[in-house]
């Protein structure tokens, strides 16, 4: 499966989370909620917000939760498939 928006989902991690160089780091399979410590409740509200204002996605409540952010993949193919319906 390709992902198109990965490399714009790790810059706006990046960004939001203040990962400075830490941000380059950032794969695929990078682990993030329950495993990034700059990613807790709040964070996550911030990034969602940050998500929707750049991709022009909304997410639904019940999509907030750790199956789409269990990755940078899985945050990155969420939003593809939000973009693409």
């Amino acid at each position: 499966m390709v992902i198109t928006c990965l490399d714009e989902i790790k810059t706006l991690l990046g960004e939001v989370l203040h990962l400075k160089k830490r941000a380059a780091t950032l794969a695929v399979d990078t682990p993030l909620f329950g495993s990034m410590p700059e990613l807790d409740s709040m964070a996550v509200v911030l990034v969602v917000v940050a998500i929707e204002e750049r991709f022009g996605v909304k997410f639904d409540d019940d999509e907030v939760n750790g199956e789409t952010f269990a990755t940078v993949g899985t945050l990155a193919a969420f939003v593809d498939r939000k973009r693409s319906s």
